[in-house]
């Protein structure tokens, strides 16, 4: 490639404009108050972050604009038959920072979903009228005011009331629906042939409660509930192999106990996969706060070799406790682990103590000590309570969005943890402006152009600049649908890459001379079991410094 230094200056200035400094241990900042608190969140390929909360809590604090349709649902357990002139979801655009009301008709309490290979956000489930309802949201385009929530008229709807489920993208396009309140079972969506649910006994042996479920490198399914966890064929319904008990027996780590979970990134033509947990409560916490108690919540992590014959959990231990917290991967291939509480155990007014403190993990480090890994980060500014009913996701920017906090039954905003209606960003050390040098920034194809779309086993080619370093690096990561304290369908691959200089020139005195820090690179992309199809966030990564992402559609 021989392309002038000032049309390549021309192209990162368009494309990437300034990027605002942050402290050496990254840092908060506001976004907006939506005016509807975000119990579940999904950013789309466009963009676009779609958060909503349930619809029997009473009137938001977002009232529609005059001429748009209002809501009237008999079968609303708060209003009944009076209309509701208030949004219950909100579309937010992550480059404006501006947000918009959406429409939700039946009660989307405590739901799953993720997103179709299409880009359309898949929602299911939820309370009363909404428990067996499957809902649709489309990456709106940008003129389209009027593009909105639907949902699905029957006979297309769940086979079972689903609770606090757990949905999980499938190499076939389809996803698999776990489990929910008085259900140890799973079905599919979208359907073929007979609606069915299918058993699925250990659930009811454990707990059915937002269940960890990871799509693990050999097609089957790492399924973890209470403190034991399965590996699940689901194509058969049959469990291929039983893990060891995380702990003694006597800590939870899944609602209300509410851990968090990921599967950690998966290397290029990967052998192996791993599965790190990290908080929860013990059991006896459950009963202590009955009692007007708040015991300290977990410190503990599990981290588990999956496809290892004999497994065995391997402990270690985060700064500070945590319950009701998020694990987000990050860029690089770190762990950040933010929001939730220090004590007691998620639900309505169940903890006393916000934990502040953000904190990476990073799984790239030898272990040494049961502490080694992590380090907690003291970002500049100073964030909400993010407790109970609170989430968090990542954006292209490499920023961790989190948003939501009702431990309410209602919108409460006199106690001592409000009911949270704000968006904040963490961005993490590495957006520090002093990482500038080191960020890579992408240009060809250009972040401005839209998803590239690409083909298994296809090469992709990406042209970028990094002023300082050598990058070597890509990784794509699978926006999640996050509530609850765990990021559904989240997973993060790095992928084979050939990285070679490019040459680029510049004019000194008339003279063309090379301009150092333009690179090529050679992408292959994974299969469908360790990618499912639809859209992902693809980073070149510098050291521990990643760049601004592009969105790939893989299919």
């Amino acid at each position: 490639m021989k392309l002038g230094f000032h049309h390549l200056a021309l192209l990162l200035l368009f494309a990437y404009g300034g990027i605002a400094p942050a402290s050496a241990a990254g840092s908060w900042k506001f976004l907006q108050n939506v005016g509807v608190s975000g119990m579940h969140m999904q950013l789309l390929h466009n963009d676009r972050l779609i958060l909503f909360d349930r619809t029997n809590v009473g009137p938001s604090n977002l009232t529609f604009p005059a001429g748009h349709p209002c809501r009237t649902n008999p079968q609303d357990q708060w209003f009944r038959n009076r209309t509701d002139c208030t949004a219950h979801s909100v579309e937010y655009s992550v480059a404006s920072d501006t947000f918009r009301g959406l429409s939700i008709f039946t009660d989307t309490w405590c739901s799953s979903g993720h997103v179709a290979p299409d880009g359309t956000l898949v929602q299911n489930g939820g309370w009363k009228d909404g428990t067996r309802k499957i809902r649709l949201m489309p990456a709106c385009s940008w003129s389209d005011a009027s593009c909105d929530w639907t949902e699905e008229p029957a006979p297309v709807v769940l086979a079972k009331d689903r609770w606090y489920a757990t949905n999980q993208k499938l190499p076939d396009g389809r996803a698999i629906i776990v489990g929910g309140l008085g259900q140890p079972s799973y079905e599919f969506y979208p359907k073929a042939g007979t609606n069915a649910a299918f058993s699925l006994p250990f659930l009811s042996q454990t707990n059915s409660l937002y269940p960890f479920v990871h799509l693990n490198i050999d097609g089957n399914l790492f399924i973890f509930a209470g403190n034991r966890a399965i590996l699940f064929d689901y194509g058969a319904g049959k469990i291929v192999r039983n893990y060891t008990t995380l702990g003694d027996g006597g800590d939870l780590r899944t609602n209300p106990n509410a851990g968090s979970s990921v599967l950690l990134p998966l290397k290029p033509n990967p052998t192996e996969a791993e599965v790190l947990i990290c908080g929860g409560t013990p059991a006896t916490s459950n009963g202590a706060v009955s009692a007007g108690q708040f015991p300290p919540a977990l410190r503990t992590c599990g981290r588990l070799k999956i496809t290892d014959p004999n497994p065995s959990w391997v402990i270690e231990e985060m700064p500070s406790p945590r319950v009701m917290g998020d694990m987000i991967l990050l860029p690089n291939g770190e762990v950040a682990i933010i929001n939730g509480a220090t004590d007691g155990i998620a639900g309505w007014d169940s903890a006393n103590t916000f934990n502040p403190t953000p904190v990476i993990y990073r799984p790239d480090l030898p272990f040494v000590t049961t502490t080694s890994r992590f380090e907690a980060q003291a970002p500049a500014g100073t964030p909400r309570p993010r407790m109970y009913h609170a989430s968090a996701v990542l954006d292209r920017d490499g920023r961790v969005i989190v948003g939501g906090s009702n431990p309410h039954q209602f919108y409460v905003f006199d106690k001592k943890f409000p009911t949270e209606l704000t968006l904040e960003a963490f961005s993490p050390y590495y957006l520090d402006g002093s990482n500038d040098g080191l960020r890579p920034n992408i240009f060809v194809p250009s972040p401005k152009d839209g998803p590239v779309h690409v083909t298994y086993g296809a090469q992709l080619k990406l042209q970028f600049f990094a002023r300082d370093g050598v990058p070597g690096v890509v990784t794509m990561v699978a926006p999640s649908f996050t509530t609850h304290s765990f990021a559904q369908n989240q997973r993060q691959l790095f992928l084979q890459v050939q990285v070679k200089p490019a040459q680029a020139f510049q004019l000194n005195g008339g003279v063309a001379t090379p301009f150092p820090g333009f690179y090529e690179a050679t992408v292959t992309m994974p299969t469908k079991v360790l990618a499912p199809p639809g859209y992902y966030m693809l980073f070149v990564v510098n050291g521990r410094i990643p760049s601004k992402g592009i969105w790939v559609h893989i299919q």
